[in-house]
């Protein structure tokens, strides 16, 4: 063994002691979940992602589902929204329909999301993030970019150990775990952070990015769809090798600016930067029906529940909205939006409910629909939202009426008050 393999900086992922000479296992601990790489030490950009987020949460908060397939959907009609590796070693896939998933995995246990427990916990490991570098770009509740240049003196550590030690520190303290890409581009770092899921830590050097691409399909390139992967299919494009070969003026010439970005990114060149001011644009929930409905009474009582579940997530973010934004599905999959703004934000269900109503007034013909949406954009600081309306004096009471049962709610739980439109949902069995 030559003197270069043995001096290849890394450490054990478990106890984080220092192992620069290539082993099997730690030789202060024993742990086989060892991390070497000859850019180790000189990587700061990383991406972090949660591994089976919804569905790790859900085995946290019951321990007898933890050997057992579990799908986070709802609904025949609905989609699965994630699954834990169980699942997905039969087959299961994010957003493939529920009827399919238990096809595949008919002996596994579905659970209807809770997304305020989940974002509860996303908005945990945000802090943790946050404790790392304040260069945090947030892609969803669960991943993230980070840039950790200039942390070693902070930490005591390079990023790449104050990396491992926060994916303990997740794993013990809020009982799920994380996988890690570092690198020194965004392209790569969220390749890397796939590649071992789960409790992964894979790392992407400067010197090796080419030859790691260069057998891997197109589709591996941010922006490369189905679609856009099957025109360079027809091109005889299939692999980022291929491109490799290939002039950025002939792939721009054929692609456009796809082209370009074509070129950069199959040599593994990207200078995008990690942007810190990627916050929510909007707030919405929406469901998927059980079977298509038509009538105005039963859509109702749905745009009523969501809007209460909007209400609360914006009062929990501190925001308000002053486009109202409904969605809706017909039973053939066209997708119908309609919007209306406000005079000014809001943050109250009753304000969206009631012009959620009006949208839905009329798209209420007697089409078929499968799903049902409400929300609302065009963020802002909930002390601007829901000033005194002259126009319809009841307003004043409706909102005091609906801050009282928010304080019940928030004391004693969500199903403690309900409204006539969402107790009739309910005991109808909606």
């Amino acid at each position: 063994m030559s003197e270069s393999a043995r001096s290849i900086p890394g450490f054990c992922r478990d106890c984080l002691k220092e192992q620069t000479a290539p082993a099997r296992r730690c030789l202060a601990c024993g742990s086989p979940r060892l991390l070497n790489h000859s850019e180790l030490y000189q990587l700061t950009l990383a991406h972090i992602d949660c591994d089976a987020f919804y569905a790790s949460i859900e085995k946290r908060d019951n321990p007898e589902l933890a050997d057992k397939p579990v799908i986070i959907g709802g609904g025949k009609r609905g989609v699965v929204s994630t699954a834990c590796y169980v699942a997905r070693i039969r087959g299961v896939r994010s957003a493939m329909p529920m009827f399919k998933a238990l096809e595949a995995c008919p002996d596994a246990v579905v659970i209807k999301p809770n997304m305020e427990k989940y974002v509860s916990v996303g908005r945990q490991i945000r802090a943790m993030m946050l404790e790392l570098t304040p260069l945090v770009q947030p892609l969803s509740i669960d991943e993230a970019f980070l840039d950790l240049s200039g942390t070693e003196r902070l930490h005591n550590d390079p990023p790449a150990r104050t990396l491992a030690r926060f994916a303990k520190r997740v794993e013990n303290e809020i009982g799920i775990t994380v996988s890690v890409g570092l690198s020194y581009c965004k392209f790569l770092a969220k390749v890397a952070s796939d590649l071992q899921k789960p409790r992964g830590f894979s790392v992407i050097g400067h010197t090796e990015a080419v030859d790691f691409l260069k057998g891997r399909p197109v589709t591996l390139i941010w922006g490369v769809g189905k679609a856009f992967a099957q025109t360079l299919e027809r091109d005889g494009i299939r692999t980022i090798g291929q491109l490799q070969t290939m002039e950025e003026a002939d792939l721009m010439r054929r692609y456009g600016t796809m082209g370009q970005r074509l070129y950069r990114l199959s040599r593994g060149l990207d200078e995008r930067t990690v942007e810190v001011d990627g916050e929510a644009k909007s707030v919405s929930s929406e469901t998927t029906f059980n079977d298509d409905l038509s009538r105005p009474e039963e859509l109702v009582q749905h745009l009523r529940r969501l809007s209460e579940q909007v209400a609360f997530r914006l009062r929990k973010s501190a925001l308000a909205g002053q486009t109202v934004v409904l969605k809706l599905k017909t039973a053939d999959f066209k997708l119908r939006t309609r919007n209306r703004r406000l005079e000014s934000p809001t943050c109250l269900a009753d304000r969206i409910f009631r012009t959620g109503l009006h949208l839905l007034e009329k798209e209420a013909d007697g089409t078929k629909y499968r799903l049902i949406g409400i929300g609302v954009s065009d963020l802002a600081d909930p002390a601007l939202a829901d000033p005194p309306d002259l126009v319809d004096p009841q307003a004043s009471r409706r909102a005091a009426a609906e801050e009282a049962i928010n304080k019940l709610r928030d004391k004693f739980g969500k199903a403690t008050v309900e409204t006539g439109y969402t107790f009739g949902g309910r005991r109808r069995g909606q």
